[in-house]
């Protein structure tokens, strides 16, 4: 066997992961053993970002990961709804861009935020791209317009975009040039047809909208890097229908919304849950209309979802 070699895992099929190599080339990997890290119970103890060391085996043609480096940090959400396992969807990354629609297939904010305070646990920073804006009527632009408001003085960058018309294209180029983004959303927001708007050699296949309730169908199995020819990199994930939050307590909670955030020490209890506490600053505040309404109720039903 051949000395310890380093990559970077830029695909996972599962039981198989293509690794880049530092001279440029990609070599099929399988992991040694059942690699378990630091307790987390996950449905992949390796996920697409990872920097591996890897041995060569005798064929030459493929690599057997024996060792997963230090994350600088990673992304991670239930399995699936009912289930205990977590599934690790990136790590290593320097932002999130969230890509959401108001029109077919609509993202409801309830999903952004969940997105959003995983992202904040994990101290990631998030950009929120709103897409498809040449569908939206004279309504559906002024909704745009309070949500954007929201999260803008949450201090959440936000941008509106469409591949039809142009608009924001430029700004989404320069959101991940030299950067390594995770891009995510719900499947048919847009996500790979922005993608093949500033990088056409990426061809990325692209979903079409199903007709009967009008959400998108799934065209990524698995996350997968993409070199971009600008500079940076991009992680594509498979289009998310529920986000499901992993190792919260209630406590905890209101501490990853900003503007929750900034107003709790002015509860009268240390152990304030902002649901109907006598001297509480940030029922106050959502009362006043400082904290938006949408944004307290996601919170609610987040703090319901909590079993502890």
């Amino acid at each position: 066997m051949s000395s310890l070699q380093t990559g970077t895992v830029f695909r996972s099929t599962g039981s198989w992961y293509e690794v880049k190599m530092p001279e440029g080339h990609f070599l099929p990997c399988k992991l040694k053993g059942n690699f378990k890290i630091k307790g987390l119970r996950t449905t992949n103890p390796l996920a697409v970002g990872d920097v591996v060391d890897l041995k060569l085996l005798p064929d030459n043609k493929t690599g057997l990961i024996v060792h997963i480096h230090e994350r600088d940090n990673y992304i991670i959400r239930k399995a699936t709804k009912l289930s205990k396992a977590t599934h690790i969807i990136a790590a290593n990354i320097d932002q999130m861009v969230l890509i959401a629609s108001l029109e077919k297939p609509r993202t409801s904010t309830g999903f952004i935020d969940r997105l959003l305070v995983t992202a904040e646990a994990y101290h990631i920073p998030v950009t929120i791209v709103f897409n498809k804006f040449d569908l939206y009527g004279e309504l559906v632009k002024e909704n745009l317009e309070i949500i954007m408001k929201a999260y803008q003085d949450a201090a959440y960058t936000c941008l509106a975009t469409s591949v039809i018309t142009d608009m924001g294209v430029e700004a989404f180029n320069n959101l991940l040039k030299d950067k390594v983004s995770l891009l995510s959303g719900h499947s048919g927001v847009g996500k790979s047809a922005l993608i093949n708007k500033v990088d056409a050699k990426l061809n990325l296949k692209e979903g079409e909208i199903s007709t009967v309730h009008l959400k998108g169908k799934h065209t990524t199995t698995f996350a997968e890097m993409f070199p971009l020819a600008f500079g940076g990199f991009i992680i594509d994930t498979p289009g998310i229908k529920e986000f499901g939050l992993v190792g919260f307590d209630k406590m905890e909670l209101g501490q990853r919304f900003p503007e929750i955030r900034q107003r709790m020490d002015g509860c009268r209890f240390n152990n304030c849950l902002h649901v109907n506490e006598p001297g509480c600053a940030v029922l106050q505040a959502v009362q006043e209309g400082e904290i938006p309404a949408f944004r307290y109720q996601n919170y609610l039903n987040m703090l319901s979802d909590i079993d502890v």
